[in-house]
């Protein structure tokens, strides 16, 4: 309850948090827009392949020309001001840098960034969810060895949902599921960048702000995201994936403590209790579910005495029709402007706003078409694959190719529509950094999982 105070006493003893941004995405946009403002903060450098880009990003989001002007490090630091640059292990091995916020979106680059800034002492705020639901338990080791913080960002839905899940363990509810809102349905799995763009109606003029990636709003559209971040939350929470993956059920708000529990209950979807799901705000005929989570994140649990029960009905809780399980939503949330929270939490109170503290949920690499040999796949949000949620002891029992990874690599026999691509399927460059951290995670994993046999 103390975080803004705690924030203007650092600020008054040793200065603002000095931060490091890797990437000038929208993501990062809106983090920016608010680090123009926020005294509690200093943005010392802002790195990005293309400099003009992150530039412009600075000044589409209110950043004075004279903010960014900075033209190395040392002016940053001494004036206040930003050093954009192009080099993110410049920015990285800098020591007065004390939280690196990596935003790239690349999962390759985004372990590699993570890793080294780690190893250089840094606290690390992974908005790279692609990268975290790849090697997560990885790094978060990592980071603990090395007396940093690895995070979840906050603000975006895996953390906001794992700080409801915790609530609800905290206070002594069962949680049967967790998850968040989307707009889906199953035809959206085939989905390309050339079709995406009328799939969401998006205007001319939206798409000529520079803030639009197709790829990437692809995967929001594909079921590729909510993979991805479905796996971030079971592998922070504990919550296990249904075999089945994402089933993306459709409900308002108000059908979630009747939609999101057991099948063996009247109106229920489940296949599992203590899972991770998303809810449609798309009926399957294609018509808009009223009321709906699209933007929102929930929790859905169960309450353990008859008492509590009879305490939901006093006090207007929203139920099924048992009265034992209700929900706690929050309708919307704000993405990059609420990750101050993430850099507060991890240098001030040197803790991580969600972050993995196991392998449960992994994401496989899965046809949109009928593939062949000699193809190259382009990974998220592209033409060849999209990403389906799996619990990580049935991804590992059929050898999937991580989705993070699918990007570049080359296909060495035909591989049908919707079937899962292996391992054995493609042709790995065995000398990346993120393929070799992968192999340890799987390896360790399915060490793990014989010793307990």
């Amino acid at each position: 309850m103390n975080l803004y105070s705690m924030l203007q006493r650092r600020k008054a003893m040793e200065g603002p948090i000095r931060v490091g941004v890797i990437g000038a995405g929208k993501f990062s946009s809106m983090f920016l827009t608010q680090a123009v403002h926020s005294d509690g903060f200093h943005v010392v450098a802002v790195a990005d392949i293309n400099v003009p880009k992150a530039k412009a990003a600075l000044d589409r989001t209110g950043w004075p020309t004279e903010r960014f002007a900075a033209s190395s490090f040392d002016e940053a630091l001494r004036t206040g001001g930003t050093y954009v640059l192009e080099s993110a292990d410049e920015l990285i091995e800098r020591p007065e840098i004390e939280v690196v916020l990596e935003i790239t979106g690349n999962p390759i680059f985004g372990t590699y960034h993570a890793i080294k800034a780690i190893d250089s002492g840094k606290h690390v705020i992974m908005v790279n969810v692609e990268a975290d639901c790849m090697v997560g338990p990885i790094l978060q080791r990592r980071a603990q060895q090395a007396g940093v913080v690895y995070s979840m960002a906050y603000g975006d839905q895996p953390a906001l949902i794992c700080e409801l899940v915790d609530w609800c363990r905290t206070v002594g509810f069962d949680v049967v599921a967790a998850g968040k809102g989307t707009k889906y349905l199953p035809e959206y799995n085939y989905s390309t960048p050339d079709t995406v763009w009328n799939y969401y109606g998006f205007t001319d003029e939206q798409l000529a702000s520079g803030d639009y990636n197709p790829k990437m709003f692809n995967s929001f559209l594909d079921g590729t995201k909510s993979a991805i971040e479905m796996a971030a939350v079971a592998n922070g929470t504990g919550l296990l994936p249904q075999d089945e993956g994402l089933l993306f059920p459709a409900a308002s708000k108000d059908d979630l403590p009747t939609v999101f529990r057991e099948s063996s209950l009247s109106g229920g979807s489940l296949t599992r209790r203590g899972t991770v799901e998303i809810a449609s705000s798309m009926y399957r005929d294609g018509t808009e579910v009223p009321d709906n989570l699209r933007w929102g994140v929930y929790v859905t649990f169960e309450a353990k005495t008859d008492y509590a029960v009879q305490c939901f009905a006093e006090y207007g809780v929203h139920t099924d029709a048992t009265g034992r399980y209700g929900s706690l939503y929050r309708p919307y949330h704000m993405i990059g402007l609420e990750l101050g929270v993430s850099i507060a939490n991890a240098v001030l109170r040197g803790e991580a706003t969600g972050s993995p503290t196991g392998f449960r949920g992994d994401v496989t690499t899965t046809a949109k078409k009928d593939l062949r040999a000699g193809e190259v796949l382009d990974g998220e949000g592209g033409y060849t694959v999209f990403g389906k949620l799996a619990p990580a002891h049935i991804s590992l029992e059929h050898n999937a190719l991580p989705l993070g990874l699918a990007h570049g690599m080359k296909l060495k026999r035909d591989v049908p529509k919707d079937r899962m691509v292996s391992w054995d399927d493609v042709e790995p460059d065995e000398s990346l950094l993120a393929v070799r951290v992968r192999r340890e995670l799987e390896n360790e994993f399915r060490s793990e999982s014989l010793a307990a046999v």
